[in-house]
């Protein structure tokens, strides 16, 4: 089965720069991304690419090679989806706010509107794709919707989750270590499977290419997670340990990152991850195991977002007590917001929750951050509920300079591992600083021993 049109049902993280490369790697396929936010799709088809609503290193060019030529960003829904033989679902799985599951369960309401809009719409066979991030055995309720529709459309259901890493998905993308499709062990669904090889295969070599049942391709994604943020967690923990005993948790790191069981990657001790996968994920993956009675298992995977939540908190208590455990009126500055490099997505930031709780102790918060805008910022601490939208604006101030933003601060705080906070004038910084003047650096970005020759007051996460 030959792909001549795709659709892919939304314009966010993962459909955008995912059909942009398919688009740029496939230039016989028609690639039509759809999204109901017309603003985020007129962001895409900005004349200027620097105005994507996604910032990823490399996707500005894809974008523009691409667009115009077979990758095309539309409101218009219905049609993409009447027209396509294959359908992208790649919408928003937050975890739940309200009723069963709340705190942990993945909403799927978002994936059943679309799995009821392309019933409603579609008069031709379709292979239908699981983007998102979903919980095992969602392609059953898919199945469910889409096959009792009563207008005899086949419809075949494959997972094909993805494995990007903000900052480096365009990379991750042009050269896949994996690529994971699950699909039925039926020939229509094996017919199915090759159908969306054979569109990666343009670029991907085939032993890369791994096929799944659809069960086992849906847990891969939540299993992939939580052992990277497993290793998160358990190198911050090792962090606090560090700092109490004298050790360097960048020596420890080296050490054992050098074991080749262990392995180098996932061991940079932080103030916590963030990101929208990780704890998401590992609070689906302890739901799934609560609602079959192991809570054993589900007790081990929620520890990892317990020390993640405590590495968040205890840095933003660091602040406090360092700074004679009170920074009521103190202006205190973080050095970025997103929730890591190279990306501006800034869901579940370290930042947010530090910045909270800075707030609640009523400091003058001042951000800075190259990527991120200051709507957005705000709206990360609205959503919070913790005080009034008033509140926040009256205590938080966000900047476009860095050097206005330390300006006259009590300390600052370093959130994000953005390279560019490496070459400040941090001597300069320090002549405009109130002494003693603080750095914490919840990344360990700096070199503290030239921070601590200039003046500074340094703390670096994991070190003694």
């Amino acid at each position: 089965m030959s792909i001549k049109n795709i659709c892919c049902i939304g314009a966010g993280y993962v459909g955008g720069p995912t059909m942009s490369v398919i688009a740029l790697k496939c230039p016989d396929i028609k690639v039509s991304v759809v999204d109901l936010n017309e603003k985020r799709i007129a962001a895409w088809n900005d004349d200027d690419v620097s105005n994507l609503p996604i910032y990823e290193p490399g996707l500005a060019e894809v974008v523009k090679e691409a667009r115009g030529r077979n990758l095309f960003f539309s409101t218009e829904v219905d049609k993409a989806i009447d027209e396509a033989e294959l359908i992208f679902i790649s919408v928003n799985t937050p975890t739940k706010t309200y009723g069963v599951g709340k705190g942990m369960a993945a909403d799927l309401k978002y994936i059943e509107l679309c799995a009821r809009q392309i019933a409603r719409v579609a008069t031709t066979d379709k292979i239908v794709v699981e983007k998102s991030t979903l919980p095992v055995r969602t392609a059953e309720a898919l199945q469910n919707i889409l096959h009792n529709t009563g207008k005899g459309v086949r419809f075949d259901i494959l997972s094909n989750p993805e494995f990007l890493a903000e900052g480096t998905a365009v990379q991750d993308l042009l050269n896949a270590d994996r690529v994971l499709i699950g699909g039925e062990n039926t020939p229509d669904g094996q017919k199915a499977t090759e159908a969306l090889a054979n569109i990666y295969s343009n670029w991907i070599p085939e032993e890369r290419i791994l096929r799944t049942s659809v069960w086992s391709s849906e847990l891969s994604k939540l299993t992939a997670n939580a052992f990277l943020a497993q290793r998160v967690s358990s190198i911050n923990a090792m962090s606090e340990l560090c700092e109490v005993t004298g050790a360097d948790v960048q020596e420890v790191a080296r050490a054992i990152g050098t074991d080749s069981r262990i392995g180098p990657k996932f061991l940079k001790a932080s103030v916590g991850f963030g990101g929208s996968c990780f704890q998401k994920d590992i609070l689906n993956l302890v739901y799934i195991a609560k609602s079959y009675g192991l809570n054993e298992v589900a007790d081990y995977w929620e520890q990892v977002i317990i020390m993640n939540d405590h590495q968040k908190r205890r840095f933003a208590e660091k602040i406090v007590k360092t700074l004679f455990n009170t920074v009521s009126g103190k202006k205190i500055t973080l050095l970025g917001w997103a929730f890591k490099k190279d990306t501006n997505d800034t869901r579940e930031s370290a930042a947010i929750y530090v910045a909270d709780y800075l707030l609640n102790e009523q400091a003058e918060v001042v951000i800075y951050d190259p990527k991120v805008s200051e709507e957005q910022i705000l709206a990360d601490l609205d959503y919070l509920n913790t005080r009034s939208e008033a509140e926040n604006r009256a205590l938080v101030t966000v900047v476009n300079d860095p050097m206005e933003a330390c300006y006259n601060a009590h300390a600052i705080a370093i959130m994000t591992e953005w390279d560019e906070f490496v070459n400040y004038d941090w001597k300069t910084i320090y002549d405009n600083m109130y002494k003693p003047a603080f750095i914490f650096d919840g990344r360990g970005l700096l070199d503290t021993q030239k921070i601590v020759n200039i003046g500074f007051e340094c703390y670096t996460i994991g070190k003694g």
